[in-house]
């Protein structure tokens, strides 16, 4: 059984004048690797999937796994909303060298909960890669429900992990109790991590490391060990950061962060745009306020 326990970075993609950034992508992934960071998600909603094209996708993955030089795990993000597209994504990855992949609920379509089991289940049948479900009903419509989690987690022995989106302690209590204990929850909102892990979540898949791998490294270690007291000192820390690079939709917001650190261009492909003055201001003092810039 893999462990996906621990602080995991859903990466943004840099550009720079449309075009993949490739010296910054793997600066970043250096980053992660020196923080001690225990994975790294190229390609998932962070890395702007829906604006990238099937060769851009397929690249950013192998770059991926190529900067990571087996240091870090790579869990490719390769869902879809199209069943047969998520298929071919994710045995690429697995021929690409990915560790795990990560396949969001389809969204836009609005599957039945038989449709979601049939959906997952022909992905999980199509490859040796393991498996961390993506339940986000505030980006996809829908969520994937316990019922449907434990039937997966039940018939395909490589759906081994959830990242849970659906912004409540309480769900995580209920798949906590649903699903067997080898199977592992991850926080997907840096903001609940602590609280999800006080309930039976094992780590996180955080938007918040791309700029502060440490940091949330530290906070998710102390919380596994038992110390709630560090943890929430660095949350209460941080809070600010993990709220307002969601100010406008992920990742404008968490990209100005990191270009304010010199890292990468202030670049998002459209329809995402960057940040307006005033959302930029407030970011820049929380920043500011926190030690970050």
């Amino acid at each position: 059984m893999p462990n996906f326990s621990g602080t995991h970075t859903a990466l943004v993609t840099p550009f720079k004048k449309g075009l993949i950034d490739t010296a910054a992508y793997e600066a970043l992934i250096a980053r992660q690797i020196e923080a001690g960071l225990e994975g790294i998600v190229p390609v998932g909603t962070t890395g702007e999937s829906p604006t990238l094209n099937h060769e851009e996708h397929l690249r950013v993955i192998e770059m991926a796994v190529q900067f990571a030089k087996k240091k870090t795990k790579v869990i490719a993000g390769t869902g879809s909303n199209s069943t047969a597209e998520a298929i071919e994504y994710t045995q690429e990855a697995e021929k690409l060298g990915a560790d795990a992949s990560l396949q969001v609920a389809p969204y836009y379509n609005k599957p039945t909960q038989e449709g979601l089991y049939q959906h997952f289940m022909a992905i999980a049948k199509s490859t040796e890669l393991p498996i961390i479900l993506y339940s986000i009903p505030g980006r996809c419509g829908i969520e994937i429900g316990i019922e449907t989690v434990a039937r997966l987690a039940a018939d395909a022995k490589n759906i081994v992990a959830i990242k849970e989106a659906g912004g409540t302690v309480d769900r995580v209590s209920k798949l906590r109790q649903a699903l067997p204990e080898s199977f592992q929850i991850l926080s997907g909102d840096d903001g609940l991590t602590v609280p999800f892990i006080s309930v039976g979540a094992v780590g996180v898949i955080s938007v918040a490391s791309n700029l502060i791998p440490a940091e949330v490294k530290a906070m998710v270690d102390a919380a596994l060990t038992g110390d709630f007291k560090k943890a929430e000192a660095l949350h209460r820390k941080y809070y600010g950061v993990y709220t307002d690079i969601f100010l406008e939709a992920n990742p404008g917001p968490i990209k100005a962060a990191m270009a304010a650190k010199g890292w990468l261009q202030d670049e998002v492909r459209l329809p995402l745009v960057s940040m307006s003055p005033g959302n930029r201001e407030k970011l820049m003092a929380t920043l500011n306020r926190a030690g970050i810039v």
